[in-house]
């Protein structure tokens, strides 16, 4: 099984959610990801090699970004995550600093 690691943006979004549900739902698609890290869709042009997941709750689009790092294990590393709404470009500013 995959190791996870989350960077700051993810950790500190994450960890704001009072939803449970919500919450919840966060921590299935993590589960998801360490199963089988294909299941996100892989990112092209500025952001090849991440992967998207969507997550979809109370008619709202949310989003884990993540990438994959094979060292001795494989490491899921969750950058972001957060609403649909202005993401990828937030998260283009995230990769470029």
């Amino acid at each position: 099984m995959a190791e996870v690691r989350f960077l700051p943006p993810a950790a500190k979004y994450l960890k704001k959610i009072k939803d449970k549900k919500l919450k919840h739902l966060y921590r299935e698609a993590v589960d998801r990801i360490l199963e089988d890290h294909t299941v996100g869709e892989e990112k092209t042009g500025d952001l090849r090699g991440i992967y998207g997941y969507d997550i979809y709750y109370n008619k709202i689009n949310y989003e884990l970004a993540y990438t994959v790092e094979y060292t001795e294990d494989k490491v899921i590393v969750i950058i972001m995550a957060g609403t649909r709404e202005n993401f990828y470009e937030a998260l283009k500013r995230y990769m470029k600093a």
